[in-house]
């Protein structure tokens, strides 16, 4: 069973969970994969991974060819659903039974396509899928955060290249979230108004920092970005959750990743990257200061003894020459 472990200094809770390092038997490497022609995710391979939780196009026999979308349990999960949380204090030391869930969402059958070169309408399908499981976990009360994320390239994290997205219900509230929280409070508590709002309003009127926009969503690279290239996309109107966001919406929030993961494939020659969906807390009333966004960032350089020793980050690129570049860069397949 895994277990979350405190930092009694700077209150960091880790994952420590041995499974995980049992993956290579069922799970290839991408290297593997190539090798051997085989994916557990592709077309055909249903019976190679748990049983579906979600499926597209739904009412289809479960388990079977067909899907454009899958949602499955992950084989080799961080965290475990069943049991209780379990808190046990071990001298000054805190930690929990390693419960949550794991979960990946393969967003297409071909193994073939990156998620950029996938339609808007399946992109917006995996948003759609996002919301849907969200809305199922945030039912059980053992749990207080919902992180969806991507790695995309063995470089990226990713043990398979066929495009697919993982989720991870936490029963913390991860601390980057907290920090983000806490400063979004702050700026509220003193100008009463959201500071991702203003931060919008202010790159609009530079503008030398907005990689695209279309109608209801904008990209930027934000003022002070920790990676070259890191780029975020925001919904333009205030909206703290995720989850509530419009079916509508998603296909212009699609359109606009896909054009932007384009522009990077064409600008940086398909970089690895990871892609990370904020939104607010399962509980707590965090819905006047906090906004959902979608961050991105390419791997295109390594954290090395400096940023892990001190927490500051090193980053080659100023934010408004990436910006100057994306937006320059076709976003054709």
């Amino acid at each position: 069973m895994p277990e979350l472990r405190k930092d009694p200094i700077v209150d960091r809770w880790v994952i420590i969970s041995e499974e995980r390092a049992h993956r290579p038997g069922d799970f290839p490497s991408p290297t593997q994969a190539q090798q051997t022609h085989f994916c557990p995710f592709c077309h055909g391979n249903e019976d190679k991974t748990p049983h579906e939780l979600l499926v597209i196009p739904p009412g289809r026999p479960p388990n079977q060819p067909g899907w454009s979308l899958r949602v499955v349990p992950n084989k080799f999960p961080a965290l475990r659903i069943e049991g209780e949380l379990n808190r046990v204090g071990e001298g000054m030391f805190d930690r929990m039974s390693g419960i949550g869930a794991h979960e990946v969402i393969i967003e297409h059958p071909d193994h073939r396509l990156a998620l950029e070169q996938c339609s808007e309408q399946n992109i917006a399908d995996a948003l759609w899928a996002f919301q849907q499981r969200v809305l199922d976990l945030q039912k059980d009360r053992r749990f207080r955060y919902i992180m969806i994320f991507k790695n995309h390239g063995e470089a990226a994290g990713a043990t398979l290249e066929h495009t697919h997205s993982q989720l991870i219900a936490l029963p913390i509230i991860p601390e980057l979230v907290q920090e983000e929280l806490a400063g979004s409070r702050r700026h509220y508590e003193y100008k009463e108004r959201c500071i991702f709002c203003d931060m919008i309003a202010q790159e609009r009127g530079d503008g030398r920092r907005i990689a695209l926009e279309n109608q209801n969503f904008i990209a930027v690279c934000p003022y002070a970005p920790r990676f070259p290239f890191e780029t975020w996309i925001l919904p333009k109107y205030h909206l703290a959750r995720f989850e509530q966001e419009s079916q509508e919406n998603f296909r212009q929030a699609a359109s606009l990743l896909k054009a932007l993961l384009l522009k990077m494939r064409g600008a940086l020659k398909a970089p690895p990257y990871n892609l990370v969906l904020h939104t607010s807390p399962i509980n707590g009333n965090h819905e006047a200061y906090y906004h959902w966004h979608i961050e991105v960032m390419p791997k295109l350089t390594k954290l090395a003894g400096f940023e892990e020793g001190s927490g500051f980050y090193i980053n080659p690129v100023p934010p408004e020459t990436a910006a100057e570049l994306l937006r320059r860069t076709p976003h054709q397949p």
